[in-house]
């Protein structure tokens, strides 16, 4: 039975996303036909939807596309395509597949997707794990492709913001199949599809593995395909064993640990209890940080890389900062708390908003008559700290400046551009830290500012 979603379906043309492509409209069709049959039944047939990414590496590219398309039209599915724009320069594989899956994400967000098929079967898995071992990859990268994982989605699509949090669930259903099985299916249902030359190239990699190194170890061991798979299945276990270990580990180093059940992602790392990890086990601190890590959807460091980290880590002063940037990130060092920054825009876009609060309400707030005079006059403005900005945010607490303010609630450095909000040239709130406490009152009709970032 097909989940009782929309889901889309990542078509190359190729035989595997024929095949699967073929498969789950047939599956489909039985659904449709046993809900005939069960007249009661809620469950309804998935919608189905099928993406292609137009790479333009090949000249064929526009053809392809062309191929999608019709099949799209032959199964009566709804169909998108993105085209991508690759330099032909370094590793035109990794920036491939980076691209598609980026584009893919993108597809799925505009059309409300939450599970994404993709058509990778054995054979490719088997290519993966030999990649893998060739790079001198550990347990999680010798694990291969997993069945299922999330996609995270990034950025702004067609200039609105995307919400990350509602990550794209992708599926491999065919990841235990081999070639050799699609093609018997594929001539058994008289399918067509095309064939990429590229996957000729001996330049590529993962061509070579494909056309050389693999054929000859199927000469010594026929199973070898489905062993590799099976191997990759294993270390995927083992990798989910290292994360509960890890998980163990970081009760301490964690800072602040999630609610039970929950991971601990974006989590921060308390420096002391994790060297002290380190100094009796360096293997699980390496398993640890390697973990928090993947919590926080960046690539894992190269042994090198992580070897130089721990260096910094145990050399650096107790007040020192210390910062390394890393797959487009940033892992900062601030009084004694490891914690990554993701990029984002220095000064986001954003303005001051008045939310009313309830006449019952024993909340303190701006007078609404004053703020909406203000408001119609033209008085209320938003500045960027310039230094020296005091402000009062208590009953019993002097002006401070925003600086002790910053220093006093832990907030790091990199978050201290807060906006202010002045009516006429008199502070009136800071963002993140309070609004002055002269100017609120307990009666009458009450607001407070709020600031709220444009999406």
């Amino acid at each position: 039975m097909l989940p009782n979603t929309r889901i889309a379906l990542a078509i190359s043309g190729g035989l595997d996303s024929v095949v699967m492509l073929d498969a789950v409209c047939k599956a489909r069709l039985l659904d449709r036909a046993e809900q005939a049959k069960q007249t009661k039944s809620k469950n309804t047939p998935p919608e189905i939807t099928v993406f292609h990414i137009h790479h333009g590496l090949q000249k064929q590219a526009d053809e392809w596309l062309v191929f999608c398309e019709q099949l799209a039209q032959k199964y009566k599915v709804a169909f998108d395509f993105r085209l991508l724009h690759i330099p032909k320069n370094g590793n035109v594989e990794a920036q491939a597949r980076a691209g598609r899956y980026e584009a893919l994400a993108e597809l799925c967000a505009e059309h409300g997707i939450e599970d994404l098929l993709l058509a990778h079967h054995q054979n490719d898995q088997a290519e993966t794990v030999l990649l893998q071992l060739m790079r001198g990859a550990g347990v999680a990268g010798l694990a291969g492709m997993p069945q299922q994982r999330h996609l995270k989605v990034n950025g702004k699509i067609n200039g609105n913001a995307v919400d990350s949090m509602n990550a794209i669930s992708l599926w491999r259903p065919l990841l235990n199949l081999s070639r050799a099985e699609l093609e018997a299916y594929a001539k058994a249902h008289q399918l067509k599809w095309i064939e990429d030359p590229s996957n000729q190239d001996p330049r590529y990699r993962r061509n070579a593995i494909r056309k050389t190194i693999l054929p000859k170890l199927i000469q010594i061991q026929p199973e070898v395909v489905a062993n590799l798979a099976r191997s990759a299945s294993h270390l995927g276990d083992a990798q989910k064993l290292l994360d509960r270990l890890a998980l163990l580990d970081g009760k301490s180093i964690f800072k602040g640990m999630a609610p039970k059940g929950m991971t601990p992602k974006g989590m921060a790392l308390k420096l002391s209890p994790l060297l002290k990890l380190a100094q009796q086990d360096p293997t699980a601190a390496n398993n640890l940080l390697r973990y928090w890590l993947k919590l926080n959807d960046l690539a894992m460091p190269s042994q090198e890389r992580l070897d130089s980290w721990w260096q910094d880590l145990k050399t650096v002063k107790a007040d020192a900062r210390l910062e390394w940037l890393h797959d487009e990130a940033s892992i900062r060092l601030w009084r004694g708390i490891l914690q990554v920054v993701q990029a984002s825009e220095p000064n986001p876009i954003g303005q001051w908003i008045f939310k009313s609060i309830p006449a019952r309400s024993k909340q303190l707030g701006l007078p609404a008559n004053w703020i909406n005079e203000a408001q119609s006059q033209g008085r209320i403005t938003s500045k960027a700290r310039q230094g020296s900005e005091k402000i009062q945010i208590g009953p019993q607490s002097p002006r401070k400046t925003l600086k002790n303010l910053f220093q006093e609630a832990d907030v790091p450095p990199w978050e201290r551009q807060a906006p202010l909000l002045y009516i006429d040239d008199q502070l009136i709130a800071v963002a993140g830290v309070g609004v002055s406490f002269p100017q609120l009152v307990a009666t009458g009709k009450r607001v407070l500012p709020h600031w709220s970032v444009n999406k």
